[in-house]
């Protein structure tokens, strides 16, 4: 029994057309439903500070007006923190981040909500507020235990090594900038049931979150996706707030609500790439080879702990990027300040790492007077002595020094070089540069359990296939290449295989799209599902061509076996009628929920090695 690949397998994203035409719905798109409301979030206008005095009744009073929420109106849990506490619906007494959520209205529009907002009436008694990392590091303020991670001794090889170089690295924020902002669309139902539209990269905790701020049980929310307008790390857990609000002011007044906010809101409430300072302390000898290194990183995080926990964790495993560290030092603080809570963003603190990395070699080469080219090369992971990471896990499969020795010789670095350095020596004014730099990049989630994935496949009788899996589409491609997977095990072209929306009714518990890991995961288990259909209909198939299901092959629409075909539908229809069963559920298989980072080939399973071998390790991502 085998599948063959069709010919012809679409390229093309699967809204494409959709997209340039206008017709893909986003969340702010669908049809509205009779008796909408239009939800507004009033924000804080300072930093950090308790409230003396709140009075929203002239909000309530205001004609138009359906509903005012605050933290005392919230029948369930006021927190919406993805693992860690901290992160409150709204503010309920005090405000910790210029523009944290204080109360929302529903109105009939979101004219009349922003209207009746302003008539609220606060007081604030002003605290100070903790600004920056600096700032943070002097007061020993952290939203999380600071952790340290160490190999040989640091100290020693510094005290050692014949040149020694220190300095400090700036690193910014960052806006998502998403073209869609954060919006969602809350249905109540029967029974209190809640079906919530969010543009989220993580359905499953958007549905956690809302259920537990309505006092539900998970069961009785739904949350659905079908595309986003771009997410970039930025819709996996601050999309929760906005679902929330939008949930509660539904079930207050029994009507459908949404909530979408407007840029500047967007950008003032929501939680951004952290900003890290790395201070370092480097030795090494005349050829810039590291002996030894020592690595401060302090994260800003905000004012929760949201995701920093594992971001920091994660700058601390990309700190070597693809160098070998023999004796490193890496301690990180996680600084609490007076912003919005930060967040994913795409690489989850391992750009911050390797950023670290990279100034020191280029601050080597520049001490040196060597080509930084030279000195990454002399400093690489090795085969066989050199290839232990300062979290003790044993490189493997290592081709960093192959793969930049071909790209230098593609790329005709030294010729290229040589120009650029004879022109930036005739103009003072105008420079050029140029660099080669590597990256080694772990992909998939630091905690475990959630490098897993689910898939729903069905097979109707005429042939056609229904695919709903845990992965939510942001523009990637992701439902494209899924539905190729199954495609390709059914031997069908692309068009036989419908993509639907990402539901927690259809596939429940799944892990966010994130961490480089949602093509893997979700495809894997798609493909499970599929390989168990097509075995059923193989069985059957095989009764009827008097072979047996091994010598059943699935190829261009066609179930072939022996000396006779029929068309898939065709089987689909046998199937059915042996009362064999055409819609499986899969899950990720054990052995294949590990993701690894082949595309450097810098080593095989991060995630589980970095598990045991450094137990200290509470990351959340």
């Amino acid at each position: 029994m085998n599948a063959i690949p069709p010919s012809g397998l679409s390229i093309t994203h699967d809204s494409a057309a959709k997209h340039v035409t206008g017709e893909a719905l986003y969340v702010d798109d669908l049809p509205e439903p009779p008796g909408l409301l239009h939800a507004y979030i009033q924000l804080s206008p300072h930093a950090h500070a308790k409230i003396t005095r709140f009075d929203v009744s002239a909000v309530a009073a205001m004609p138009g007006v359906a509903a005012v929420m605050t933290a005392a109106d919230i029948p369930g849990v006021n927190d919406v923190g993805p693992a860690f506490p901290g992160d409150p619906i709204f503010a309920d007494g005090l405000v910790e981040y210029h523009g944290q959520s204080i109360f929302a209205v529903a109105a009939g529009s979101i004219a009349l909500a922003r209207e009746a907002a302003a008539r609220a009436v606060i007081e604030y008694d002003k605290l100070p507020p903790v600004m920056t990392i600096d700032e943070a590091l002097a007061a020993k303020t952290t939203v999380l235990p600071t952790q340290v991670m160490a190999r040989g001794n640091a100290e020693a090889a510094l005290e050692r090594a014949p040149l020694r170089l220190k300095g400090r690295i700036d690193i910014g924020g960052q806006e998502h900038f998403y073209l869609e902002g954060q919006v969602a669309m809350a249905i109540p139902g029967e029974d209190g049931d809640m079906l919530v539209h969010s543009s989220t990269q993580h359905p499953t905790e958007v549905q956690h979150l809302v259920a537990r701020s309505l006092k539900l049980s998970d069961h009785a929310v739904i949350c659905e996706t079908r595309r986003m307008g771009g997410a970039f790390g930025g819709k996996e857990s601050q999309a929760s707030l906005i679902a929330c609000v939008a949930a509660l002011l539904a079930q207050r007044t029994r009507r459908p609500v949404k909530l979408r906010l407007d840029r500047g809101d967007d950008m003032v409430l929501t939680g951004k790439r952290h900003e890290f300072r790395i201070d370092y302390d480097v030795g090494f000898d005349a050829d810039g080879r590291v002996l030894g290194i020592s690595f401060m990183q302090a994260g800003r995080c905000g004012y929760s702990p949201d995701l920093s926990g594992a971001i920091c964790d994660r700058a601390m495993f990309h700190a070597d990027n693809c160098y070998y560290l023999d004796h490193a030092h890496i301690v990180s603080y996680r600084c609490k300040t007076n912003s919005v809570s930060n967040t994913a963003f795409r690489g989850f603190g391992g750009p911050q790492g390797m950023m670290g990395i990279e100034c020191v070699i280029d601050d080597i080469a520049r001490h040196l007077g060597l080509d930084p080219l030279l000195v990454r090369q002399r400093n690489f992971y090795g085969t066989s002595d050199r290839n232990v990471t300062p979290y003790h896990m044993t490189v493997e499969d290592n081709i960093i020094p192959e793969l930049v020795n071909a790209l230098a010789e593609s790329a005709a670095y030294s010729k290229r070089r040589a120009a650029i350095a004879a022109f930036n020596a005739k103009n003072p004014w105008v420079k050029r540069g140029l660099a080669l730099t590597p990256v080694k990049f772990g992909i998939s989630f630091t905690l475990t359990h959630m490098n897993q994935a689910g898939a729903l496949v069905h097979v109707y009788t005429d042939g056609s296939v229904m695919l709903n899996h845990g992965g939510t589409e942001m523009g990637q491609g992701l439902y494209m290449k899924v539905a190729q997977v199954v495609a390709t095990e059914f031997g069908l072209s692309i068009d036989r295989v419908k993509i639907t929306a990402t539901s927690t009714a259809k596939v429940p518990n799944t892990s966010p799209t994130a961490a480089s890991s949602g093509s893997d995961l979700n495809g894997k288990a798609a493909q499970v599902a599929a390989i168990a259909i097509r075995e059923r209909m193989a069985g059957v198939a095989a009764k009827e061509f008097g072979v047996t299901p091994e010598e059943v092959a699935f190829t261009g629409g066609m179930v072939t076996g022996g000396c006779r075909s029929l068309s898939f539908a065709d089987v689909a229809k046998l199937t059915h009628r042996a009362r064999v069963q055409l819609s499986p559920r899969a899950i990720t298989p054990r052995r294949n929920c590990i993701t690894t980072w082949q595309r450097t080939g810098a080593g095989r399973s991060f995630i589980s090695r970095m598990a045991r071998r450094w137990p200290r390790s509470r990351s959340i991502r």
